[in-house]
């Protein structure tokens, strides 16, 4: 995959013929990053200033790649759009907190908010978005100059719904300014990657909080994140569907076995709340933690993440075992990438029927739960 040639690629004039009638709501222009780093080069600020006097109507818009666009066109793109309430712009190269300066000055009611890798903002074009009240998901994953003042501002987002800050500069204590407010109402929160946050980043967001909403749950690459925050999590009893906690090197089996204990409510069974859970590349994990992974212990559980020197005789015991488990090896990431796939907050839709129903209904295979002893047995022999 590469670049379009010079006289194939998207220039300001094309931009021109996209909206030329001014009706359109909803607009996504976005060069793929997934293998290489590839831009729309031909278009500048003047491709988007002629653009914005069309405009007025639109709703959403998606803009990626747009490596020599400036402050100067991208505010006039909020200037102009009165009626915007979703923004996504990836790897604006030259995208600054200027751009956000005066928002508040705007009639914006922007809802969802997305600036991926956008990485030459700092705090100060967090606390200036804040002025949004009404603002449900905002994505900030690769914007590695955000510390602990944006959280300070993000803490007084009545109604925020998802929170993504991989790769930020965020510490345990930036992660409490979101409790009690913030917190109670959030449903999916990533911090995959900040490297600074330790064990108290748990006690930090869930002491004393009650009630709590969320279900998706991101942990994962953080190098002092140990089992004792797992341990902390599972007596919290958040009722979390999506627990993310890959490339953690201190997370092992003492988690697998804190997580398959936990009860959500007195009328639950253990670890039921669970559909994915993800601990590729975790270094504590072991053929004991498979024990944990059989019945009856997370029986809701849909997608698990395990390392790839995982013995194969016992993935394929435990798969068996769980035909409506789907067990990776190999890495790659769980479920569906919502936030890369759609504009809206996305929740998955598992089936109706969920594995701990169909186990009172048939009740347990009791051949398949024997081979997974076996295979178990055998990998601790062999360690």
């Amino acid at each position: 995959m590469s670049e379009p040639g010079v006289t194939s690629d998207l220039t300001n004039s094309g931009l021109q013929q996209i909206n030329q009638h001014g009706k359109l709501k909803h607009l996504s222009l976005v060069r793929t990053q997934e293998f290489l780093s590839t831009y729309f080069r031909r278009v500048n600020d003047l491709g988007l200033l002629l653009m914005a006097d069309k405009c007025k109507t639109m709703e959403s818009i998606f803009l990626g790649g747009f490596c020599r666009v400036t402050d100067t066109g991208f505010k006039t793109i909020l200037h102009s759009c009165s009626k915007l309430y979703k923004l996504r712009v990836s790897h604006g190269t030259q995208l600054t907190d200027l751009v956000f300066h005066d928002i508040s000055a705007t009639s914006l009611s922007l809802t969802h908010v997305s600036l991926r890798r956008c990485t030459l903002l700092t705090n100060h074009a967090v606390t200036s978005l804040a002025s949004n009240k009404d603002l449900k998901v905002l994505d900030l994953r690769d914007c590695r100059n955000l510390g602990d003042e944006a959280l300070q501002a993000i803490s007084t987002l009545p109604k925020l719904k998802a929170l993504l800050l991989d790769g930020s500069d965020i510490s345990d204590v930036g992660l409490s300014y979101l409790r009690p407010g913030v917190i109670s109402s959030l449903i999916s929160l990533s911090v995959r990657g900040c490297k600074k946050l330790t064990d108290k980043c748990i006690s930090a967001l869930f002491d004393g909080s009650s009630n709590l909403e969320l279900q998706e749950l991101d942990l994962s690459n953080l190098p002092n994140l140990s089992d004792n925050a797992v341990l902390l999590l599972a007596k919290s009893r958040v009722p979390i569907l999506e627990l993310r906690m890959r490339q953690c090197p201190l997370i092992g089996d003492t988690s697998v076995m804190a997580l398959a204990s936990m009860v959500v409510d007195e009328e639950r069974w253990h670890g039921n709340s669970l559909r994915l859970l993800d601990l590729f590349n975790c270094g504590g994990i072991t053929p004991l933690s498979f024990r944990w992974l059989k019945k009856p212990y997370f029986p809701r559980l849909r997608w698990l993440g395990v390392t790839g020197s995982v013995n194969r005789d016992m993935v394929d015991a435990l798969a068996r075992s769980r035909p409506f488990l789907r067990v990776s090896r190999r890495g790659e990431e769980l479920g569906v990438e919502e936030w890369d796939n759609s504009d809206d907050f996305y929740m998955h839709d598992y089936d109706e029927m969920d594995e701990f129903e169909r186990w009172l209904l048939d009740g347990e295979d009791e051949n398949a739960d024997e081979e997974m002893v076996n295979a178990v047995d055998n990998a601790e022999a062999m360690e």
